[in-house]
């Protein structure tokens, strides 16, 4: 991550750390449903040692700890506030840019939910992250795809995180690797009353992070007419969620699956689910 999108990012999540845990619904449904994912693929009962990136306020590390036995977790988390989720959940933190950090070597389970979309390359960290695995080693992983905040990007907004990726190019970034246990994607719609309300939830949830915007009166009049013009509904006005996750495991004493990039792990990423108005 450049050091300005970290400084900005950082910042972002910093200044909402208090009001995202509430805010946050669907990163919360995300995290139940990669838990759930990884559970349904056959993981022990117990990790030795899990190393989760992107901790945030701990959605993620409450439902792992809830579902399985983690002695020993590490926490990663690019905004210094985080550390409070690991005295919360009685966890080692690491402070700091994902990429750019050493790890703990070794981890039985390496876990990360709805932060990789902020990395300009996330696929260097799934790369990194199988690669990190030992025989026997598990990862689970989400992200945002092409088709996050669509009502959005339709809007020229910047607010759009930059390491945006299909669920395809997950699997074929561990394929060489790991085996792909479970890939999926799934469109997870809000509604608010009104565009306004869209931007503050933006603010609360710190996911704003890539916008530098600077609102006029008239240029938020005409953001809301266009928005309500496009995307309003009987529900209110939308904005969609697409997240998109893998689950895998490095094979033991035996040369993993591979599968190109072209095959994009077909069988396992048949999952997709799209939940619309």
């Amino acid at each position: 991550m450049s050091a300005l999108l970290s400084q900005r990012v950082q910042r972002s999540f910093s200044r909402s750390f208090h009001s995202y845990h509430e805010a946050a619904c669907p990163q919360a449904r995300i995290a139940d449903l990669l838990v759930g994912a990884l559970a349904r693929a056959g993981a022990p009962a117990r990790f030795g040692s899990v190393l989760e990136l992107g901790c945030g306020t701990g959605h993620l590390t409450a439902r792992l700890q809830r579902q399985f036995e983690c002695p020993q977790m590490t926490l990663n988390d690019l905004s210094p506030a985080a550390c409070q989720t690991a005295r919360q959940y009685g966890a080692t933190f690491l402070c700091g840019d994902a990429l750019a950090l050493d790890w703990p070597e070794m981890p039985s389970l390496i876990a990360s939910a709805s932060m990789i979309q902020w990395l300009p390359d996330p696929l260097a960290l799934v790369r990194r992250a199988a690669r990190a695995l030992p025989e026997g080693g598990w990862l689970a992983l989400s992200g945002f795809g092409p088709g996050h905040f669509r009502e959005l990007s339709a809007l020229g907004s910047q607010a759009q995180a930059p390491g945006l990726c299909p669920r395809h190019a997950l699997a074929a970034a561990v394929a060489p690797d790991l085996d792909v246990l479970a890939c999926g994607e799934d469109l997870l719609p809000l509604y608010f009353p009104s565009p306004r309300e869209v931007l503050r939830h933006l603010r609360r949830t710190g996911v704003n992070g890539q916008a530098r915007q600077n609102w006029t009166r008239a240029r938020l009049a005409c953001f809301e007419a266009a928005y309500r013009q496009q995307f309003g509904t009987a529900q209110g006005v939308s904005l969609t969620y697409q997240a998109v996750w893998i689950v895998a495991r490095k094979p033991v004493g035996a040369a993993p699956i591979r599968k190109s990039a072209s095959d994009g792990a077909a069988s396992p990423c048949g999952h997709v689910r799209h939940r619309g108005p």
